[in-house]
């Protein structure tokens, strides 16, 4: 079977920046407005507010004031010189994403390690020559122009395919003909956190579309989305309104599109909520039927088999569970088919005529195989412990793909014979100069401040004499219910490969646990993501990995709060902080683009109690004036329309003027980028030997 679903919302991390030392703090001039407002009784001041229109050419003199003034500190120095080199040489090999199959066709991504972009590769038959499908690299000279989603059609004729500008999350659909090559006049614009989902007939898509912004693109209030159906060959006026709801501006529409039936699933988003309500649709063009009309769990529609229809759900099951409903006479019964246990499920696929469910046990990856009848069946063998992911396909296949990997493990990709679960390496990524046994994984579990117990990777080369004076990156995320997995990133070698140490947290906040993991570190319990955060590095410290001397801390997006606020609070703790894309005002995010959506983890500004809540911690408005803090490099771009700018902005202006003592407070803007996705090679390359160069620099003296 070939569901598509349109999924809404997503948050993502990237990484940026680095180092020249330099003994001039002299830092550019910021402007500084007299602003404060009163809300909820209390004076806010908002002294560098004019910096959220960041388009301006006043902000852009700014921002190349600034970029100007960091470069002195990261341009050039050994370390970025080593890592650059060295990302150089292990990035110039061929990765691949683990392929899926459409009718007879298989698809994947592919590049050689040169290319700005991934290539859309094609094999039409078992024993044929891949091809390339979709070359974005053809799309600009710099690579800053790239491939969003794609779907293909039902019959395996058709690709709708997606592009990105400059890193926006705005979208470009196109349509080719995937046997001839031809791309179609077919164009769909203002798109966003939308896939294309085909009509039974590969008549058209359905998507989802907001309004063109009628003030600033990078940086107006995303809401109100339609759902909307595109026929080929016809104008996009022409689409025609599926559904939308003016009274409810916050709601986004997914649509599920059941081949050989008349059956349509309907979700229905609040923000970043991962509760949904569900709909279904019995006959063409009929009433959208309420099934789950109030926010009680997650609803994620898997596959069907006559009038059996499979559900992930998180209803009444914190760590989910996989649920059936049947359709029959009009009757709409449930049942549960695999029970929730007491470990998270990553993944639902239906395969072979099983169900390979995906647990995560303590952040690892354990698959599991059930019959349809929910009986458990067999375990997947594995080796090694690492994140797994794949098992794509229809539901009577017998074969299908998955991929493996770890900290200090790169990608393997297996085909797996589901009749006798013998599987083999159907590719592997080799770097030049790099074997995994040179390099070692510990995972363990440190207290936090309330006495949880919270996992961490710590990652090194064996080689390394390990002591307080060793650099320690420590990586967070935490929060929106997203797992940091144990995956292999030429990121962390770079820092190992320069005799660090990496240490991932997997803080509250995260699905790592499920549900009660990510309730306990969102709206009143976002402190205790900040505390786990600080605690790590005090576990670490204690068992002499690394010092405040010598740790720098990083995450981006929700990360690049995390960073922000754990430094604020703990100024002592570290010697480099490096937040990225992040949401630093979090009395004013709700008022760009779709950062309303985050409500559903933060609070709403516009509620006192949680108001107070977010003043509490927001990094802007708690940097206190003549403190000390740690060196600082900030990252963002300049065309990041999820995290916009601005916040990045106004907090380096306040950082920059209340910082204490002669520890660089910078600030560095990517032109041609947005948050993260689609960044082009050679400015991924570059972000990661400045940052890490910069902050290698400062710990080393």
């Amino acid at each position: 079977m070939n569901n598509k679903i349109i999924t809404c919302f997503a948050l993502i991390f990237v990484l940026v920046n680095c180092s020249n030392q330099s003994t001039d703090l002299s830092y550019p001039d910021s402007k500084k407005d007299n602003l404060t407002e009163t809300i909820h009784g209390y004076e806010i001041e908002d002294s560098y507010r004019w910096l959220e229109d960041f388009t301006s050419e006043e902000s852009k003199d700014w921002v190349n004031r600034q970029n100007q003034y960091t470069q002195q500190f990261i341009g050039e120095n050994k370390y970025k010189k080593s890592i650059n080199k060295n990302l150089n040489k292990i990035w110039k090999t061929e990765s691949i994403s683990t392929p899926y199959k459409v009718e007879d066709k298989t698809f994947y991504y592919f590049n050689d390690g040169t290319w700005q972009q991934s290539k859309l590769m094609i094999r039409e038959c078992m024993d044929c020559e891949a091809r390339v499908l979709l070359d974005p690299n053809k799309f600009s000279e710099d690579g800053t122009i790239s491939l969003g989603g794609t779907s293909v059609s039902n019959n395996a004729s058709l690709l709708a395919y997606s592009i990105s500008d400059g890193g926006s999350d705005w979208r470009t659909w196109k349509v080719l003909n995937i046997n001839t090559g031809e791309v179609f006049p077919d164009e769909i614009n203002w798109a966003k956190f939308s896939s294309a989902t085909w009509e039974n007939d590969d008549s058209g898509f359905y998507y989802q579309k907001y309004e063109e912004p009628k003030d600033e693109l990078l940086r107006e209030v995303n809401t109100s989305p339609k759902l909307m159906f595109h026929k080929l060959g016809t104008p996009q006026t022409e689409d025609q309104i599926v559904i939308e709801n003016l009274d409810q501006p916050r709601w986004g529409w997914g649509i599920s599109v059941l081949e050989d039936t008349e059956v349509k699933f309907l979700t229905i988003s609040d923000g970043t909520d991962e509760r949904n309500r569900l709909y279904v649709q019995l006959e063409k063009d009929g009433t959208f039927i309420p099934l789950v009309d109030e926010l009680i769990g997650a609803y994620q529609f898997l596959d069907h088999k006559d009038d059996l229809y499979w559900f992930y759900t998180t209803e009444d099951a914190k760590n989910g569970k996989v649920a059936s409903l049947q359709i029959k006479n009009g009757s709409f019964i449930w049942n549960d088919l695999v029970e929730e246990t007491s470990n998270s499920i990553r993944s639902v696929n239906f395969i072979n005529n099983s169900i390979a469910v995906t647990y995560l046990i303590d952040t690892f990856s354990e698959v599991q195989f059930y019959s349809l009848d929910g009986t458990y069946l067999k375990t997947l063998s594995m080796s090694e412990q690492g994140a797994i992911a794949g098992f794509g396909g229809d539901l009577e296949d017998t074969s299908t793909f998955f991929s493996y990997t770890n900290f200090v493990t790169p990608r393997k990709i297996y085909e797996i014979d589901l009749l006798n679960m013998s599987k083999k390496v159907f590719w592997e990524e080799t770097l030049k100069g790099f074997n995994s046994n040179d390099y070692i994984s510990d995972f363990t579990f440190y207290e936090s401040k309330d006495g949880t117990k919270v996992p961490i990777h710590i990652s090194y080369k064996k080689s390394l004499d390990i002591n307080q004076g060793t650099p320690l990156l420590i990586y967070g995320y935490g929060g929106f219910n997203i797992s940091i997995l144990p995956s292999f990133s030429k990121r962390f070698l770079s820092w190992m490969n320069q005799g660090g140490v990496v240490a991932v947290a997997n803080l509250r906040g995260g699905g790592e646990y499920g549900d009660i993991w990510h309730e306990d570190g969102m709206l009143f319990n976002k402190q205790n993501v900040f505390d786990d955060f600080a605690y790590a590095a005090k576990y670490l410290h204690s068992n002499a990995i690394g010092s405040p001397e010598s740790t720098a801390i990083q995450g981006g997006s929700n990360g690049g709060l995390l960073v922000a606020a754990t430094m604020l609070q703990n100024p002592d703790l570290f010697k480099v902080a490096i937040p990225q894309v992040g949401v630093l005002d979090m009395l004013r995010f709700h008022k760009f683009t779709i950062g309303w959506a985050w409500e559903s983890d933060y609070g709403s500004p516009d509620n006192k109690k949680e108001f107070e809540n977010l003043l509490a911690y927001s990094p802007l408005h708690n940097i206190k004036k003549d403190q000390c803090y740690p060196a600082t490099l900030i990252t963002t771009a300049e065309r990041d329309d999820r995290v916009v700018p601005s916040h990045s902005f106004k907090f380096a202006a306040k950082l920059q003027e209340y910082q204490g003592c002669n520890k660089p407070i910078l600030i560095r803007i990517e032109d041609r980028a947005g948050h993260g996705a689609g960044t082009p090679k050679d400015k991924q390359i570059n972000q990661i030997a400045e940052i890490y160069g910069y902050a290698l620099s400062v710990i080393n003296g």
